[in-house]
């Protein structure tokens, strides 16, 4: 051996090239199988380098080795047979850096499969990258017999892994209740569940083709009186309101978006995809009316006086999504067929009608199934272009096929300021339709009178526009 200032250098039996230490003056050794254990009573084999030791128990503690267990005679045997093969297992100085810097590319690799992965790509990835450490051990021994050691690795990594997919799935399961809570009142179950399942349809904003519907009390006045100075009693029969109003948009797989004092407002095909969407919102809308129906005969029995509710439809592009501030934020709705939606059940009570809807709405929905009449061409406040309104009657179409050729023509004598005709039509309409247009032919007649008095050029396109919101 060659001994130097920091210990030994270097060790050789014989003429055999020498086997380098390392920076610990230590030699590795490599730990093989091939000897073998002889008594001292046995004859002695020839040619055979012989390492004698005490085996007694209680003279001589084992050792322990990476092959087991081994009595320290037999590691100085398998140091001499590491010498006499020529085998130099190599342990930089730089191996321990390495596997440090192994351990936090695996790691980092891990956290970005976990995190950005779906769940089964993620675990094979992370579990790949676990094994990779071994992968590495095992090159770098078979190339150059250089040891990397892949236990720290492979645990480190995997310790990683628990930790950051136990994250995960906590945040996932906060977020999920977080929808639950958020969602839980302004959308039927099975709308729940799919927002579970797909955060992202909440968090991420959308431009969607959604119909919007607005709804507001009518007659909250003399109810409120009729319960003077109790509170409590008006609250629950408003929240009894706000059930019957919820119940069929719930039931539609509508999203209730706000409730803002005795008004709503829902959407339908957001988060939920409905083709129909429009044709769904006509429906709800209609529902909506005869829940408040029930109501009524519910409250009336209570000595209580009826109430009724307006709505308002429209259909188009909105953009869709989480908004609000950093510590305040609901899931909403914004953009200009919004607006208009709200716009046109504001004017339900001028009209006369309790549900009005958008031409988008209408063009959209099978003409056969409802009973849509034209109510205007209305160019709401803030607007310059007319948008034509109508009204849905809860009637069947097919039995009041020539009241509603009689209301068609009305309005077609109106755009052509044949404003007598049209008013002999809506008198002779007066008691059609069950009565529920009463109210907007009376409306009407005021209208063509007040359009009697005003100059109109040739080509007025009959579009009424709005003061007031």
């Amino acid at each position: 051996m060659k001994v130097g200032p920091q210990g030994v250098e270097w060790i050789r039996m014989g003429r055999q090239d020498p086997i380098t230490t390392n920076s610990y003056a230590e030699v590795p050794i490599a730990f093989w199988n091939q000897f073998k254990q002889v008594s001292i009573t046995d004859p002695l084999p020839a040619g055979k380098v012989l390492v004698f030791g005490i085996t007694a128990e209680g003279y001589s503690n084992p050792v322990a080795t990476p092959t087991g267990a081994m009595y320290p005679h037999e590691v100085q045997a398998q140091l001499i047979q590491t010498l006499l093969s020529g085998y130099e297992i190599q342990i930089p100085d730089w191996s321990a850096i390495f596997e440090l810097l192994f351990l936090v590319l695996v790691s980092l690799g891990i956290l970005g499969a976990v995190y950005v992965l779906p769940i089964t790509p993620g675990v094979v990835t992370s579990l790949a990258l676990v094994g990779s450490a071994y992968g590495a051990s095992y090159y770098f021994w078979t190339a150059s017999l250089t040891f990397v050691d892949a236990t720290l690795i492979s645990f480190g990594s995997l310790v990683v892994f628990a930790q950051s997919s136990f994250n995960k799935y906590y945040l996932t399961f906060l977020e999920k209740r977080e929808i639950m809570k958020q969602f839980a009142g302004y959308c039927s179950p099975e709308v729940v569940t799919i927002l579970q399942q797909n955060p992202g349809l909440v968090k991420e904003g959308m431009k969607k083709d959604v119909s919007i519907v607005f709804s507001d009390l009518r007659g909250f006045t003399p109810l409120g009186e009729s319960f003077g100075d109790d509170v409590r009693g008006l609250t629950d029969l408003m929240n009894g309101y706000m059930d019957a109003i919820t119940q069929p948009v719930l039931d539609a797989n509508g999203m209730i978006i706000k409730y803002i004092g005795d008004a709503s407002m829902h959407i339908h095909n957001a988060p939920m995809e409905d083709e129909d969407h429009a044709k769904s919102a006509v429906i709800t809308g209609i529902n909506m009316l005869r829940a408040v129906e029930k109501f009524n005969d519910k409250i009336t029995k209570e000595g209580r006086p009826p109430i009724g509710m307006g709505a308002g439809i429209n259909s188009g592009l909105g953009y869709v999504g989480e908004m609000g501030s950093s510590s305040r934020h609901s899931y909403d709705i914004l953009g200009d067929a919004v607006s208009t939606a709200a716009r046109i059940e504001s004017k339900c009570k001028e009209y006369g009608c309790l549900l009005l809807v958008g031409e988008e709405t209408v063009g959209r929905c099978n003409p056969e199934e409802f009973l849509f009449l034209k109510v205007d061409d209305l160019a709401v406040k803030g607007k310059s272009v007319g948008v034509g309104i109508y009204t849905v009657l809860d009637l069947k179409k097919d039995k009041y096929n020539k009241p509603a050729e009689m209301h068609k023509a009305m309005y077609s004598n109106y755009q052509k300021q044949n404003f007598d005709k049209a008013i002999k039509i809506c008198n002779d309409l007066m008691d059609c339709f069950e009565g529920q247009m009463k109210g907007y032919y009376n409306m009407w007649i005021e209208r063509c009178e007040y359009m009697k008095t005003q100059d109109l050029p040739k080509d007025w396109n009959g579009v009424f526009i709005a003061t007031t919101k």
